[in-house]
């Protein structure tokens, strides 16, 4: 077997002195890959789960995004929500200011706000949101900073969390590089886009991760392309 366990070896991405414009075109590269892999299909379907218990589409919703780069995951699911007659507020917390900058340059309306924060010691005002997420996210951190992030994403969700990550397979390892190699522009994308995959999650990493963190009630579904939605009401 490939990959028995996850890989901790840094990304670049995770380092701090990456210019912007670099992280431009990886973000810009990401959201392309969501788009057409499906990632964004996920993200939706993560949140159809935990509102599709809800009767009235009369409330606004609040959504927030861990780790929400230039905001494109909280633009599908608001475009989404608007066909299906939700009406949500949405709120994107990433550490990297820039990212946040750049999120509020492509949109910036009444309904979207920018916390420009660790998510751990982001201000979420005195209304608690409805729902938190996380999509490609999670597989930064170690399993014992993921425990503490379950918590914190569990007691800070008025109706549940959802998590949008990688499926460790080596079919997802190859497949990702040589795709990268043929196709991507930036040098970030070709580097971190197989590690992120090793350092991606087996459906037993989720087990584990959800038992230490004290969660009983969880679903965890294998999507395509190579992805697992855990979804917590």
């Amino acid at each position: 077997m490939f990959f028995p366990y996850r890989s901790y070896q840094k990304e670049l991405l995770d380092n701090d002195d990456i210019p912007f414009e670099d992280i431009k075109q990886n973000m810009q590269e990401l959201n392309f890959i969501n788009t057409w892999l499906g990632g964004h299909s996920i993200t939706i379907a993560g949140l159809q789960k935990i509102l599709c218990s809800e009767e009235s589409k009369n409330k606004i919703y609040n959504v927030c995004e861990i780790g929400c780069g230039g905001g494109d995951n909280l633009i599908a699911l608001d475009r989404w929500a608007k066909k299906k007659g939700y009406t949500l507020t949405l709120t994107g917390i990433d550490k990297k200011k820039e990212c946040i900058d750049f999120a509020k340059e492509k949109i910036n309306g009444p309904a979207y706000q920018w916390i420009h924060s660790s998510y751990e010691t982001a201000d979420l005002g005195s209304i608690k949101p409805d729902i938190i997420f996380s999509s490609l996210f999670c597989h930064h951190f170690t399993d014992a900073e993921l425990i503490l992030m379950m918590r914190w994403m569990h007691n800070n969700s008025a109706k549940g969390f959802f998590i949008n990550d990688l499926h460790r397979h080596f079919l997802a390892f190859f497949s990702i590089k040589g795709l990268t190699k043929l196709f991507s522009k930036s040098y970030l994308v070709k580097h971190d886009a197989p590690l992120s995959v090793a350092r991606g999650f087996t459906k037993k990493d989720w087990v584990r991760i959800m038992q230490q963190s004290g969660i009983q009630h969880y679903s965890i579904e294998w999507k395509w392309a190579f992805r697992w939605l855990i979804t917590v009401k």
